[in-house]
């Protein structure tokens, strides 16, 4: 799968979020710091790698800055993309289940490499809820 990652600055997992992709087998289109032909200030790498999902050129993205919020509202700016900020792997699986995100937004100062691994196994291995309830909030937030 093709995954864009935008990382803010180099802190804490950034370095290792494209690491434990590329050993997951992801090809990982980077942004932001991770990228040195691109601006790092994190509203304008979050909104890349959101854009690349939502143009098609990456299936989902993960986008990091130094707590996460900054990178989730940049990257749900970007129409089509569902943004969650997840901070353990039960709310990943959550997010993917019942929200059907499709960039997974991370704290640089929060998520350490054990806890990166969880959420990333929660993540990858989530998909998204066939309820009709479920259905119906994710087709309203597109419409």
């Amino acid at each position: 799968m093709r995954i864009a990652v935008a990382a803010d600055s180099l802190d804490g997992v950034a370095a290792t979020v494209v690491t434990e992709l590329r050993e997951r087998g992801h090809e990982v289109i980077a942004h932001g710091a991770l990228n040195d032909s691109e601006r790092d200030d994190w509203a304008w790498a979050s909104a890349a790698a959101a854009r690349d999902v939502a143009e098609g050129r990456a299936e989902q993205a993960v986008v990091c800055c130094w707590t996460g919020t900054g990178a989730a509202i940049a990257a749900n700016k970007v129409r089509g993309v569902r943004a969650a900020l997840c901070a353990d792997g039960y709310t990943a699986d959550g997010a993917r289940r019942w929200n059907d995100a499709n960039v997974l937004a991370l704290s640089l100062r929060v998520v350490s490499e054990p806890l990166l691994k969880e959420i990333l196994d929660a993540w990858f291995a989530g998909t998204a809820s066939t309820d009709p309830a479920d259905v119906a909030n994710v087709a309203h937030l597109e419409a």
